[in-house]
């Protein structure tokens, strides 16, 4: 069994998503997080192209990889230039890196319509840029662009590209499903005829690469038809970030890879582990919200919320789980809401380390039932079911109590709104008035509580901030009587959290859900009232806080 590779091309296609972006720093410190996850291959980005990636290439320079090869795009040689005189070809080799990665046409419709060459001319641009690049003592990846569409049309001409960057001396040559429409008995079919041809063409084994496109949601499904073909190493992003419809994830390909399809020596133990982690400093660094459904890291991933499904799990988690959450640095989530049982709140007293009788768990789901018919949603904010089973227990010892808040919206004829809060609240004791300023009442009333928490918790609160922000009108019948659910989501450098709110004045509602993640986060550092190590066990990555009544 051949070795499998990742190649991570988050830095450089998953840019090219809509709303990614990446400072020059960001991107170091994304592939410093990469390195250490172990991923094999880094693409840095397009020195020749961009001159943010080689300001990139200038950092990277001076740091150690311990475990990655990083390496830099471009694209074969401009028509009628020699290779030496291309400055994309150039820019690879001064990038200072150890690998180089170009791509080419393989579609004949490309070649002559896009970028209207011959296609005799198309094949010499494919073997010389190749050829130059492993003369400067370069490890060459070939990407084969549109290739699979363009074997489908014309598989005689797709084979002569992928032939030539093989006879140029190719280390490797990668077939990429560009438009991303190809399905995966098509991708085993073809990767299995066009490996021979390779190989042929180079005289050597050579290893095959598979770069998966997702525009019909088969990305991750056609990459693991690729490696069932006989591909070696897999192109792709993390959290499948990248043009129109992304590229495949490889937060899911890496645990397909280890733990279903046998390759335990793709990745070690200690760095699957780490995927979440990654997952979100990723999601965080590119200023994008997690999705919670994402397959193996997302924190509705082992989530569970019907009744049965718990009972199950509390026996056997496998009856309901497919592979263990925490190899992945995940973890097992019970759901609580008027679809669950006993067993739901058994199983999450239980998890948070808080003692309940058998009457204190009939009274917990008689008061979430009730809550739920009021509009609160407790499956979107675990937290609050803390919250509530330490209230019914006597177990809840608040970080801090309000005593009062207002806020003032000042509009002026030509000039935008105005929010003003001032809050007074008690801290161990003390009593705290502070005022603050900000875009709307919320953010006003955020930036009022931090000031007042500041000089007890600065340390804590400093990496806390507000990344959304819901509100749902639970029924609108009443107009604009009609009560409001308010969700706001909150992350620090680790982990991210919601928390939730109801009240027919959107502000109250507002205030319970900010103030209740801040009761999280302080609860989460300090330790809990009766139990600190349920706050700290309960904070993986992706775990949901509570709310306060």
């Amino acid at each position: 069994m051949e070795s499998i590779q990742f190649y991570d091309t988050t830095l450089r296609d998953g840019t090219q998503g809509e709303k990614i972006n990446f400072t020059a720093n960001d991107k170091l410190k994304v592939a410093l997080r990469l390195d250490s996850l172990g991923i094999h291959y880094i693409e840095g980005g397009w020195p020749g192209a961009s001159s943010k990636d080689w300001e990139f290439f200038q950092l990277a320079a001076g740091q150690p990889f311990n475990n990655a090869k990083l390496t830099a795009f471009g694209s074969t040689h401009k028509h009628g230039i020699r290779p030496e005189e291309d400055r994309q070809l150039n820019a690879i080799i001064e990038s200072r890196v150890t690998v180089g990665t170009i791509f080419g046409k393989s579609w004949d419709l490309h070649v002559e319509k896009i970028l209207d060459v011959s296609l005799e001319d198309n094949l010499a641009m494919i073997h010389d840029s190749v050829a130059y690049l492993k003369e400067n003592d370069l490890e060459v990846h070939y990407d084969a662009e549109h290739f699979f569409d363009g074997y489908k049309d014309n598989p005689e001409y797709a084979a002569k590209s992928v032939a030539a960057a093989a006879r140029a001396g190719a280390d490797a040559v990668v077939l990429c499903d560009t438009n991303g429409g190809s399905l995966p008995h098509e991708i085993e079919q073809i990767v299995g005829e066009i490996r021979r041809t390779i190989d042929e063409a180079a005289g050597r084994p050579i290893r095959i690469g598979i770069h998966c496109h997702n525009d019909a949601n088969l990305a991750v499904a056609n990459s693991i038809a690729a490696v069932r073909a006989g591909a070696s190493i897999l192109q792709g992003t993390i959290n499948g970030y990248g043009e129109r419809c992304g590229n495949a994830d490889l937060i899911s390909l890496i645990p397909i890879m280890k733990l279903k399809m046998g390759y335990k020596d793709c990745i070690s133990d200690e760095n699957l582990a780490n995927l979440q982690r990654v997952s979100l400093f990723v999601s965080e660094t590119a200023n994008m919200t997690p999705v919670n459904s994402r397959p193996f890291t997302g924190k509705s991933a082992f989530a569970h919320k019907g009744g049965v499904h718990v009972h199950a799990i509390m026996k056997e988690p496998r009856a309901y789980e497919h592979i263990n959450p925490e190899l992945v640095g995940n973890r097992r989530r019970v759901l609580v809401s008027d679809m669950g049982g006993r067993s739901n709140v058994e199983y999450k007293a239980k998890e948070l380390g808080i003692r309940l009788d058998r009457a204190g768990s009939s009274q917990i789901i008689s008061e979430i039932k009730r809550m739920e018919q009021d509009g609160y949603q407790f499956d979107v904010a675990d937290g609050s079911f803390r919250i509530i089973m330490e209230k019914l227990s006597n177990q809840f010892k608040p970080h801090f109590e309000l005593e009062s808040f207002r806020v003032t919206i000042e509009k002026d004829k030509d000039q935008p709104a105005h929010s003003h809060a001032m809050i007074k609240i008690n801290v161990d004791g003390e009593e705290e008035i502070t005022a603050a300023e900000g875009s709307g009442p919320v953010s006003a009333l955020d930036n009022a509580l931090r000031k007042a928490l500041y000089h007890v918790y600065a340390d804590i609160l400093d990496p806390v901030h507000l990344v959304d922000f819901k509100v749902r009108v639970i029924e609108g019948r009443e107009g604009t009587a009609a009560r409001v659910r308010v969700l706001i989501e909150t992350r620090d450098e680790e982990s991210i959290w919601s928390t939730i709110g109801v009240s027919e004045d959107i502000i109250e509602a507002s205030w319970q859900a900010l103030s209740d993640s801040f009761q999280y986060k302080l609860a989460k550092i300090k330790g809990g009232p009766e139990n600190g190590e349920a706050y700290a066990s309960a904070d993986a990555p992706g775990n949901e806080p509570g709310k306060t009544q």
